[in-house]
Order: structure tokens, then C-alpha cells, then sequence
């Protein structure tokens, strides 16, 4: 009788929204025996969100400032994990305000985490968060349907770091042999998004639920226009568990799975779905006027992640927003909504 195989997984800025939603999912798995949650905060909200206040007696905590690099050897070696997931980053647009600081976390913390990671004698997978932002401009790509295999020319800082972060674990793989995936994400929305520059649309739902719990209209404008590319955060989850824990060999740049969308329809729907839900008048959702095009690119290919690993979701949209609005509408009567009209 074979003895069941058991993962230690390190996960690096497990406490953020997307790391919440992720170790829910590798938690479902029972070959997981335990998850590392390295992260410069001990703040465990959006993983009670997932997981409930008692979490999971697999999960153990370890601060860590990515950027501290002296100190990734030795956790590491101790940890001796199986898998790593990388997604503790400065986000966009703190990478603009801040180069060095940005470069410092991206770029430097990644590659020090790569090369600790060399040295680990039972690791089968290193997992890094990529992001669609190291496209280009939606304009300079004539295609209908984007792959991964378009010329890349990052808009911004925060894509630049991204997409050194895969040269570098692309090298890692050629060094090591240990499978790399990079997964590239675009606009996350649901339950946990607070950050970053998309975490707009998921601000738009807070002001419908937040607006009905209080019986005031909340007017949300978003910051930027054009189209988005969508995923829905239970998707994202499912998906990096999957590309961690399936078979896979070798290195490569995958488009998470997701749909494109004017960002005018998405509001139309979380409109639709408010009225659905008995929440219609507190819908107050436009496009700024003036506003500038949404700075990442839309209509990703994501065919080669689909047939690479099993059963990953594509949540429809509509559907995505009414769950949403629903666990929004939970957390507004409890008083533990955070909203802000800033998406930065």
C-alpha cells in the first residue's frame, strides 16, 4: 500500500484577497497537511471571511517583509515545503508613487524567494502571481483574442516588476527543473478585493449593499472606462489551487480564466442584479465623465490554462455580482463592510 502524499505549501501574502480565497481552496484538498502564510501583516479578516473566526489548525503564520531578504533562507529551509506560492507584491499604483520601493518588494523580494528556493530538497511546484499587466496597451494588439504569446510591453511600473518576476522564474525552472507556473491576473471582483487600482468595480457592489443596509443612495462613479477583463475571486481561488496541486512539468505563462466586458455592462448587471435582490434604487453606478481608458488589457485568451488543468470555473458574470451583493449585504448588517470610493 503506497503511503498518501502529504503538501507543506508556503504561501506568501496568504493574508490579502486573493491568498484568502486560494488557501480556502487548497484546504479543500486533504493531501494538504499544512500552509505557511507568510505576510508583512498578521491581519487574518479576509481569511476569517473564507475559513470562519476558528480558521484552520493546518494553517501557521510567519511575518515576513518580502524585501527582508536575509531572512527568506533560513524560514524557508526550516519550512521545507512542497509548494510555493508567491503573491505577496506592492500593488499598482503604489508601484508608480514608489519605484524603489515597488522594485524593492516585486522584483528583489521575488528573486530572493526564487533563490532559497533552489536549495529546497522536497519542492514539486513554485506558483507566481503574474498579472495581465505586462500587455501592452489594448490598442497596439490588432488580434480579437489575446494569448500569452503576444509581444509584452507593460504600461506601468507595477507590470515591468511583473514581468521580471517571470523572466526570473523562468529561470528558476531552467536552473532547477522544479515545475513554474505563472498565472496572470487581471480585475478580480467579489468578496475580499479592498486594494489596487480594480478594485473599483467590487467598490461599485459595496456602495449598492452598504447604500440599502444604511437606506441611503451612495452614487459610485468609476475611475476609468473601456473594457475589463472579469474574474470572479471564488475562480481565482480555484484556479491557483489547481495549477499548485495538479500535474503539470515544465514552465509557463498562463492567462487566469475570465470574461471581457464594457465596463458600462458590468454596472448595468450589478444594477439588474440589485433589482433582482430588492435593492434596485440604491444602484446609483455610472463612468465618470472624462475618465481615462482602463490602462490594462481586455479580451484575454485564457484556452491555454483551460486545457492544461481540469475542471477550472468560469463563474458567469451576473451570477458573480449577485453572490457578491448577497455576502456584501451579510457583512453591511454586521457593520464589517469596508468601503471607499478611492481605488487606490
Amino acid at each position: 500500500m503506497n503511503k498518501q502524499k502529504r503538501h507543506t505549501i508556503f504561501i506568501t501574502g496568504g493574508t490579502g484577497c486573493i491568498g484568502a480565497v486560494t488557501i480556502y481552496n487548497l484546504l479543500k484538498d486533504k493531501e494538504v497537511s499544512k500552509i505557511v502564510v507568510a505576510a508583512r501583516s498578521n491581519q487574518k479578516d479576509l481569511l476569517a471571511l473564507w475559513l470562519g473566526e476558528e480558521l484552520d489548525s493546518r494553517l501557521e503564520f510567519v511575518k515576513l517583509d518580502i524585501s527582508d531578504f536575509d531572512k527568506i533562507p533560513d524560514l524557508l529551509n526550516t519550512v521545507n515545503p512542497t509548494h510555493i506560492i508567491h503573491l505577496g507584491a506592492y500593488q499598482s499604483p503604489d508601484c508608480s508613487k514608489h519605484h524603489i520601493r515597488g522594485m524593492d518588494i516585486n522584483t528583489g523580494g521575488t528573486m530572493a524567494l526564487l533563490d532559497a528556493a533552489q536549495n529546497l530538497p522536497e519542492l514539486k511546484r513554485f506558483v507566481f502571481a503574474s498579472s495581465a499587466a505586462v500587455y501592452g496597451m489594448r490598442a497596439m494588439y490588432p488580434q480579437d483574442i489575446i494569448s500569452e504569446e503576444v509581444v509584452l510591453a507593460p504600461p506601468n511600473h507595477y507590470g515591468i516588476w511583473k514581468l521580471a518576476g517571470e523572466h526570473l522564474a523562468r529561470l528558476f525552472y531552467d536552473n532547477t527543473k522544479v515545475p513554474t507556473i505563472c498565472l496572470r491576473l487581471n480585475t478580480t471582483y467579489g468578496k475580499g478585493r479592498e486594494k489596487g487600482k480594480t478594485s473599483a468595480p467590487t467598490n461599485a457592489l459595496k456602495a449598492i449593499a452598504i447604500g440599502a443596509t444604511n437606506d441611503e443612495i451612495i452614487p459610485f462613479e468609476m475611475p476609468y472606462q473601456g473594457k475589463e477583463n472579469y474574474h470572479f475571486v471564488e475562480d481565482v481561488g480555484a484556479q491557483f489551487a489547481a495549477c499548485t496541486l495538479q500535474t503539470f512539468k515544465g514552465y509557463q505563462c498562463f492567462n487566469i480564466k475570465g470574461k471581457t466586458i464594457e465596463i458600462q455592462e458590468f454596472l448595468n448587471l450589478a444594477t439588474a442584479e440589485a433589482k433582482r435582490l430588492g435593492m434596485g434604487k440604491y444602484a446609483d453606478l455610472s463612468v465618470g465623465k472624462g475618465v481615462a481608458e482602463n490602462l490594462f488589457v481586455s479580451d484575454l485568451d485564457h484556452t491555454k490554462i483551460d486545457t492544461t488543468f481540469n475542471n477550472l470555473p468560469l463563474t458567469d458574470i451576473s451570477e458573480g455580482i449577485r453572490s457578491t451583493l448577497k455576502d456584501f449585504m451579510a457583512l453591511a448588517k454586521e457593520g464589517s463592510l469596508i468601503f471607499s470610493k478611492e481605488s487606490s
